[in-house]
């Protein structure tokens, strides 16, 4: 029962983990209170055994839960715990009348084609879960009735999705393609964002992650933003929304001087929005808003989210951004003078928005130009403060409360493949969205016949549709070039079956079809490969690796656009004109890619993001992201439990190259991301782990190599002090 062995097969064979199971129910309890013990008191004991040194315990508590879920099931469905998966088609039927299922299920698949997918089902993938993962799954993905009891299985909840997303499909093919996105979600190869594992099938929600907005320098524009914010986010997406048009406090309002009073006002109101309009009533909005560093405000924002100080000049429920030119960098480098501006005050004087720029080249360009003529005029006005202090109210925030996030807007955009037709100012929730962005405004409203008519012109309001491979699962089984191209169809569907309420973000997805192919058991990976994450192997696996899913990635939406075509905006785009591999460096090796690309283009106006995906690792029993494991050893605690877990696979092999996140030098983890970031289009939602007595130096230095080793973002500063909640809307 104790053999070392057994308990560390006992996750990859099922046999085993049905011994462990049956000889943990006939043990000798006469050390424990009782001798007769329930399923759940038999989980509760199989969980209280799980350690460093018996880790598959896990397995052994997954396996009553997992009964305990048939049971359930079984009795609502009148038959025997051993059938549950044999009523498919019978359950869709019921869950459709009963109004949890959408109509369009049975509209595009028949009794027959859904008896036929019953058959591909495979049930026994039910006993890969960890208990945390099981227990993820059934309390907050399963669908529920209306009284809130779950009436779904796993599997079927990975066989719905893969219907969804395929329902549009050629009839000829629809079917094979089913059964090879199930197969792709229910090894746990992959996994799709949250919002599609939750809605997809079901009557209500949408299926993407997260959105981006850019709030227009207008009364109307502000409470529009507001209202599309709250709508989407009362449908579970998580909203990123760019400031710096707004006027700063004290500017004119119709020419009458010192009216103004900032962006503050309106993130007070963007942050009882967050509040007040939740998200599926399972937790409050999530809204992360960002800010030029040269803006008037920026102190006022920076301050935003402190635990100190007037509490009506707080905002604790958004997460702040800053958006940041290399130009700034600099001058935080040789201690120089930065200058802050008013942006209306900057179109007005001088012809131009000077957020609508960035510098072309490292070290020259276009908004270097346009930020130095602004010093230079004297009918401007001002402010002057040492760049280095700003930087260091940027770190006091972020050690206090892990933000604001760094955003680093020239290397964004010199590396956007569709600047053609438009500017990235900010990022999303999480940082690794990075698509065009611009304000939605109303041209005109009038009355016809009792009508209101409004007509407005629409920005480019982004969406995040997004998934990510379970590195941990699929490079070790070597499924990859078999993976990545059904996930980046499912991805590319994900943008025609989806359903959105703010019209200017469905027509900015149809425009762009932009989609976020992103990783997570990064940290798994290494140790299973007996790699050291604080080493030159490291970082040179992540460069060959990532390279070869960008590839595939990439060659997958190229077929794509052979099938179907290639994205509206797609005329003069990096893609179009082939400089998005020589912008990159990609060399003679990308001569396949290239060509594939050039003869059919790409289906999707950007492929690429790493998201922070925290619970669906967690269903799938890895590592989240790319980032370190927190510890080996610590418990999961949400609202409603409190579950031992260890580090994925954890033995006396793997235990060597699990170092804590925040015992590891960050500097191997920006050279890691550093390798990354070359393949990806987008970003990578990483986080720095300090301690809380880190020296301000050595942040600054860490934010210093991350910005010249050209990350486009950090995310979180996570100190040992600090207590942040994971953003669970990018989770995929």
């Amino acid at each position: 029962m104790r053999g070392e062995t057994m308990m560390i097969e006992a996750k990859k064979d099922h046999t085993l983990t049905e011994q462990l199971t049956d000889e943990f129910q006939h043990l000798d309890w006469s050390n424990w209170e009782t001798a007769n013990k329930s399923t759940k008191d038999l989980q509760q004991q199989a969980l209280d055994r799980l350690c460093m040194e018996e880790p598959d315990w896990t397995y052994v508590a997954a396996r009553y839960r997992l009964n305990e879920l048939y049971e359930t099931i079984a009795a609502d469905r009148f038959c025997d715990s051993e059938n549950v998966y044999e009523r498919f088609p019978e359950t869709i039927n019921y869950l459709t009348n009963d109004r949890i299922y959408s109509k369009a299920i049975r509209h595009h698949y028949n009794e027959q084609d859904q008896r036929e997918l019953m058959k591909a089902i495979d049930p026994a993938l039910d006993k890969q879960f960890t208990f945390l993962g099981l227990h993820t799954f059934i309390d907050r993905y399963l669908a529920k009735n209306h009284e809130n009891h779950v009436v779904e299985l796993p599997q079927e909840r990975f066989m719905v999705i893969a219907m969804v997303l395929m329902q549009n499909e050629p009839k000829d093919k629809r079917l094979s393609l089913v059964k090879e996105a199930y197969w792709a979600m229910a090894n746990l190869y992959m996994t799709v964002a949250t919002p599609t594992l939750s809605n997809a099938g079901k009557t209500h929600g949408q299926l993407s992650s997260c959105f981006i907005d850019t709030m227009d320098d207008s009364l109307r524009g502000i409470f529009d933003t507001t209202t599309d914010a709250a709508t989407l986010s009362k449908n579970g997406g998580g909203i990123g929304i760019y400031l710096g048009k707004v006027r700063s406090k004290g500017s004119s309002i119709k020419g009458f001087k010192g009216n103004s009073s900032g962006v503050l006002p309106w993130m007070k109101q963007l942050n009882n929005t967050a509040v007040s309009v939740d998200q599926l009533g399972q937790r409050q909005g999530a809204i992360a808003v960002y800010l030029d560093v040269w803006h008037k405000d920026i102190f006022q924002f920076l301050d935003a989210k402190l635990n100190n100080g007037d509490e009506r000049q707080r905002t604790h429920d958004l997460f702040t951004g800053i958006s940041l030119p290399d130009l700034f960098m600099e001058r935080v480098e040789s201690r120089e003078d930065w200058y802050l501006f008013d942006p209306h005050e900057v179109r007005q004087q001088m012809g131009f928005s000077l957020e609508d720029s960035f510098d072309e080249q490292k070290g020259e360009g276009t908004f270097r130009q346009r930020y130095e003529a602004c010093v230079q005029n004297p009918d401007l006005s001002h402010h002057k403060v040492p760049a280095i202090d700003i930087m260091k109210r940027i770190m006091i925030s972020q050690l206090e409360t892990g933000t604001p996030y760094m955003f680093y807007r020239d290397e964004a955009n010199r590396m956007n493949p569709n600047a053609h037709k438009g500017m990235i100012y900010g990022s999303n929730l999480c940082t690794e969205i990075m698509q065009n962005m611009s304000q939605t405004t109303v041209i005109e409203e009038t009355t016809r016949d009792g009508t209101i008519i409004i007509t407005k012109h629409a920005g480019d309001y982004v969406v995040c549709n997004l998934s990510s491979v379970n590195l941990s699962k699929a490079v070790p089984e070597d499924v990859l070039e078999r993976l990545i191209p059904i996930q980046v169809r499912m991805l590319d569907n994900v943008i025609d079956v989806n359903d959105l309420e703010v019209p200017q973000a469905k027509l900015t997805n149809e425009k762009y079809r932009g989609i976020g192919l992103g990783t997570y058991g990064w940290h798994h990976l290494l140790a299973l490969e007996g790699i050291r994450w604080e080493s030159e192997d490291a970082v040179n696996y992540a460069d060959g690796l990532y390279e070869k899913i960008a590839r595939l990635t990439i060659e997958a939406s190229a077929q794509l656009a052979k099938e179907k075509g290639t994205y509206p905006a797609y005329s003069g785009s990096d893609w179009d004109k082939g400089t998005y591999f020589s912008k990159r460096g990609l060399g003679s090796n990308w001569d396949k890619t290239m060509k594939k690309v050039e003869q059919h283009g790409v289906r999707n106006g950007y492929l690429m993001a790493i998201a922070p995906n925290s619970s669906t690792a967690i269903l799938a029993g890895t590592t989240a992201s790319i980032d370190p494991i927190y510890r080996k050893e610590y418990a999961e605690e949400k609202k409603n439990f409190r579950i031992p877990v260890t580090a994925p696979d954890l033995t006396p092999d793997t235990t060597w190259f699990y170092k804590a996140a925040h015992d590891i030098d960050q500097h191997w983890s920006i050279k890691q991301n550093a390798q990354r970031q070359r393949y990806i289009d987008q970003g990578i939602s990483f986080n720095f782990y300090v301690k809380n007595t880190i020296k301000a130096k050595e942040l600054l230095g860490l934010h210093m190599q991350a910005w010249k080793e050209g990350l486009k973002t950090t995310y979180y500063v996570r100190s040992t002090s600090s207590e942040i909640e994971d953003c669970e809307s990018c989770a995929s």
